[in-house]
């Protein structure tokens, strides 16, 4: 099965033959798939070696020059190894580039907490001006990526991960889709969590929103759901639980509301075990989410077929 990281290097091997303005940055992690792009554009697939600092650092002098680099590297090497260059080179400077991540929270447990980047997205919500993607299906990484490239100089991060939706969604972007309605409470599912949500919130009477662009926070759309669903929201995020709660509050500062961040824990499990270990671990299965959403939101949202919310 196609998965999204394979999509992206084909689909960035295109952007280096349709626009002369991109450069693929890499440091040693990912090379294989840009194998025949770098034999057609020597001088726009620069692999740097295992320097991440000097990759993101690059990056910002490719922009400068008036390039749009694609950067590509694990997460945990990505955003959190040279947080400091992104903070300076990418943000201080105001230069823009396309992060481009692999491994997500724990796609590959055996590597290790070296290689684990639960707390990604809530690190670059430190900074300011970062359009931030998580897409739950190949199809919508390139859809999204394709947007990042396009997207001016902005500096933009690509959350790619071997979870995946069974099919795809129509994205642009910008908003939240509403994916199903329901009186009783709203759910935010990003990303890939959107199948296990679905199947979690089975007969329970809550809106689904689902979040492919989670930065800039689609306030408007979620205050739209809770006018008929109700103040009471759930976020389901794949990573940091909680990292969109204090956007989903400023969203709805002016009424009284509820917020209840799901996603991965801030206790690190020092057994390496599989993906799907690490997500029922962390409660992130369809029975933990169902058990955590249907507390939440309470009896009111048992629907008429009497299906119980545990």
């Amino acid at each position: 099965m196609e998965t999204m990281r394979d999509r992206f290097g084909a689909v960035a091997s295109r952007l280096l033959d349709e626009d002369p303005r991109v450069a693929v940055v890499l440091a040693e992690i990912g090379r294989d798939a840009f194998t025949d792009a770098a034999r057609r554009h020597p001088d726009r697939l620069i692999n740097v070696g295992i320097r991440e600092q000097l990759l993101v650092g690059a990056a910002a002098g490719l922009s400068l020059t008036g390039m749009r680099p694609i950067v590509h590297t694990f997460a945990a090497f990505l955003v959190e190894r040279p947080f400091e260059q992104v903070k300076l080179d990418l943000g201080h400077q105001d230069t823009g580039a396309v992060l481009v991540s692999a491994g997500a929270s724990f796609d590959w447990p055996a590597g290790g907490q070296t290689h684990m980047s639960p707390g990604d997205v809530a690190l670059l919500d430190t900074l300011d001006g970062w359009t931030v993607h998580v897409p739950g299906h190949p199809d919508e990484a390139e859809t999204l990526l394709r947007h990042a490239v396009a997207a001016g100089d902005d500096k933009v991060y690509v959350r790619l991960s071997l979870q995946r939706n069974r099919l795809p969604r129509p994205v642009d972007g910008a908003r939240f889709h509403p994916v199903r309605e329901g009186r009783a409470g709203v759910v935010v599912a990003v990303g890939p969590m959107l199948d296990v949500v679905l199947a979690a919130t089975e007969g329970l009477d809550v809106t689904v929103l689902y979040a492919t662009t989670v930065r800039p926070f689609d306030a408007t759309a979620l205050r739209r759901a809770t006018e008929a669903a109700g103040t009471d929201v759930v976020l389901v995020e794949p990573y940091l639980a909680g990292t969109s709660a204090r956007a989903a509050a400023e969203a709805l500062s002016d009424v009284p509301h509820r917020v209840l961040g799901l996603g991965v824990g801030r206790r690190e499990l020092r057994r390496y075990g599989t993906l799907d270990e690490h997500l029922a671990a962390h409660g992130l299965d369809t029975r933990g989410l169902r058990e955590r959403i249907g507390a939440f939101v309470g009896a009111s949202a048992v629907s008429a077929w009497g299906v119980s919310a545990k």
